[in-house]
């Protein structure tokens, strides 16, 4: 379905386990085996489950729902089980089938996803585990709007007049394998082919050390529902995004302040190799890795980047899909001249 053969061992996994201490334990050989799996749902949830093609669909749908509810009543099914029983994807069917012209907002929303004509997502960001909740609560749909309205810009200042709080989404999307920050198989006992009687769980060092400080990331997308929008709601996220580093905790951008300043008085500076002593370990400073990982976290996304001024052409039927340049104000870049959501 993805062009991606993801080969799992099933039945090795199922001969391999055995009950030890009442809980299901596994051969310490297929460790990496089930650490795999781990990787596969994460792999999934980021290539497939949360494809930014699939998560704008989804926030269309959940809008004409909610613009067919006054008329359809659709939550009130929920208390009433004989109409909840058919309470299925066939309401999309019903709701484009309708000529009710309270309906019309519903069925515009759900022909614009059989034209591929999506909410475009015009900004993302993958974050750190440790940043999660900074993200969460300094992007908003309400602060990028804000943003835009303090802007001067002369080219979008029409644009700006008229662009409402629901024309913005922000959607977070926590990605992890299988239990958040923590690595799945540190909750898994293994047994040894000259201890199968007795578990114990595995350390870093007896499967793999090439393992990541968090096992989980936060994916940050900031759509627009209205194409001409799409360099003004990029320019709000990014102010939003540059002023979040002034809502760290005290202790933090104090911190940050001490490694860009220098180093802390009394410190011992690491000592760097000799030329003739390679094999000397490198030392690292855990204090330059928090550094750098601020950096990267509140830098803008050099890929996506737009001008304020930049909008969308609406997507086309029919016909060739023929490439030309656009100009986005940035840099060059070639986009289909029928544009795709997906």
């Amino acid at each position: 379905m993805i062009g991606d053969k993801m080969n799992i061992a099933v039945m090795r996994i199922i001969n391999s386990a055995r009950v030890l201490d009442n809980q299901i334990c596994y051969d310490i050989k297929d460790a990496n085996l089930i650490y795999e799996i781990c990787a596969t749902r994460f792999k999934l949830h980021k290539m497939v489950y949360s494809h930014k093609a699939a998560k704008a669909i989804e926030h269309m749908i959940i809008d004409a729902l909610l613009a067919a509810e006054p008329f359809k009543k659709i939550a009130e099914r929920v208390f009433q089980p004989d109409r909840y029983l058919y309470l299925t994807d066939q309401i999309m069917g019903e709701i484009e089938a309708s000529t009710e012209p309270e309906l019309a907002p519903s069925r515009a929303i759900f022909d614009r996803i059989r034209t591929r004509d999506l909410y475009q997502m015009v900004d993302y960001k993958v974050v750190d585990w440790p940043w999660v909740s900074i993200f969460q609560k300094g992007i908003t749909p309400e602060k990028i709007v804000d943003a835009v309205k303090g802007s001067k810009d002369a080219s979008v200042a029409k644009l700006v007049r008229n662009l409402k709080v629901d024309d913005v989404i922000c959607d977070f999307s926590l990605m992890h394998y299988g239990m958040k920050e923590k690595n799945p198989l540190d909750f898994v006992k293994f047994y040894s082919k000259r201890h199968r009687d007795s578990s114990a769980f595995a350390e870093r060092g007896v499967y793999s050390n090439l393992m990541p400080q968090f096992h989980a990331e936060l994916l940050v997308r900031i759509y627009t529902k209205t194409a001409d929008y799409f360099g003004i709601v990029q320019a709000g996220y990014r102010a939003c995004l540059a002023a979040l580093p002034t809502q760290l905790p005290e202790e933090v951008r104090s911190a940050s302040a001490s490694v860009q300043t220098g180093p802390v008085e009394g410190s011992v500076e690491p000592t760097p190799p000799l030329p003739d002593a390679p094999t000397t370990p490198r030392t690292f400073s855990r204090v330059n890795s928090f550094r750098d990982s601020a950096d990267a976290t509140f830098s803008n996304n050099s890929f996506t980047t737009v001008a304020p001024s930049f909008a969308l052409p609406s997507p086309t039927r029919g016909g060739p899909r023929k490439r030309r340049r656009v100009d986005t104000g940035a840099e060059d870049t070639l986009i289909p001249a029928c544009v795709r959501g997906g």
